[in-house]
């Protein structure tokens, strides 16, 4: 494994081999107003997936969704990517369209990882399509309830609880399908400093207990919901990442920015490499909640997130050589058996 500066080591047992988990990065720190961003859009949200099958059929099956690109890594990322492991680990890219229009969702999937804790961190994903709807109540039995305006909507869960909203109503065409993402925060106020205040993002709505934010026309709006009496944000080990991209010439600057205003750099500048595909610089930022943002040099990204056709082909020959399948199955039996004997 990898011993990077300022890293702490831990040992995990799973399944039968030991899993090295390194701690999250210690906070670089210094106090300028605001970042100077160019146009930003938002990429992706990111999902840590013990079940990558059971995840990637729900999200084809219950809400639509394609494989718009798969890759795999031997080794954890040099911006912890894949969280706090240094095993082998993979990425699998869901949405309704090109990347360069779309608002998507990562799986990401560290082999041997047969579970994670969740927090109270994410709230949910709207999706607004008419197709999507009727897949997720023909596959649910949530209860409907009312969605934005008068459309109807449904919530539903993805294996490892993560929520989706689901409204009955079409994007215009080119619009992005994944409307919203909502994340919780201990403190509305301040966070609004943070996303609007410093990094400029747009307050489009706001009461005292939720504002809606955007980074620019046609992206995927943030949503922040205060948690009841100011509890803490509690980020679990599924901790997810929110992914924006911008001019790649403008990362340096952000991150000295970010530092001069006295707010977290998580990872500085780096560039990361994908096997066979196109390098991109980024930089890593936590929020005053720790939620970890990412900002990554638009040009590469684009290059990197083409779709690609052979995406499922390189999902399913992993599943296929990984068997994590098998030992799902055997779980559930496990636990079915469990049930049936009253334990």
């Amino acid at each position: 494994p990898r011993h990077p500066p300022n890293m702490q080591y831990q040992i995990h047992q799973a399944v039968g081999r030991s899993m090295v988990a390194r701690s999250r990065p210690r906070a670089c720190r210094t106090m300028a107003s605001t970042a100077q961003l160019g146009p930003t859009r938002n990429l992706h949200w990111v999902f840590k997936v013990a079940d990558r099958t059971a995840t990637i059929h729900f999200c084809q099956e219950h809400l639509g969704m394609k494989t718009l690109r798969h890759e795999e890594f031997e080794s954890g990322c040099a911006a912890y990517c894949n969280g706090p492991y240094d095993g082998k680990w993979s990425k699998t890219l869901m949405g309704y369209g090109p990347e360069d229009s779309q608002f998507a969702i990562e799986l990401t999937y560290n082999y041997g990882v047969k579970s994670y804790e969740s927090g109270n961190d994410y709230q949910s994903i709207t999706c607004r399509s008419k197709a999507a709807y009727q897949s997720a109540i023909k596959h649910s039995t949530a209860k409907l309830t009312s969605g934005p305006g008068s459309a109807p909507a449904v919530t539903v869960a993805a294996p490892g609880g993560y929520r989706f909203v689901v409204v009955d109503e079409d994007v215009p065409q080119g619009a992005t399908v994944l409307t919203e993402l909502c994340l919780a925060v201990s403190d509305l106020s301040k966070s609004i400093g943070y996303w609007s205040g410093f990094l400029g993002f747009s307050v489009v709505q706001q009461t005292g207990q939720d504002a809606l934010l955007s980074c620019g026309s046609g992206q995927a709006m943030l949503r922040l919901v205060q948690l009841p009496g100011k509890q803490a944000v509690q980020h679990g080990t599924g901790f997810g990442r929110v992914a924006f991209s911008v001019p790649g010439g403008q990362l340096k600057q952000l991150e000295t920015d970010i530092l001069a205003a006295g707010y977290t750099v998580q990872t500085p500048y780096v560039s990361l490499d994908t096997p066979g595909k196109a390098t991109v610089q980024v930089i890593i930022l936590q929020d005053p909640d720790g939620y970890e943002v990412c900002f990554v040099g638009d040009e590469g990204f684009k290059s990197l997130s083409l779709v690609d056709p052979a995406a499922q082909q390189l999902v399913d020959k992993a599943i296929a050589q990984d068997k994590s399948v098998d030992w799902f199955e055997q779980q559930a039996k496990r636990e079915a058996a469990m049930q049936a004997k009253g334990v």
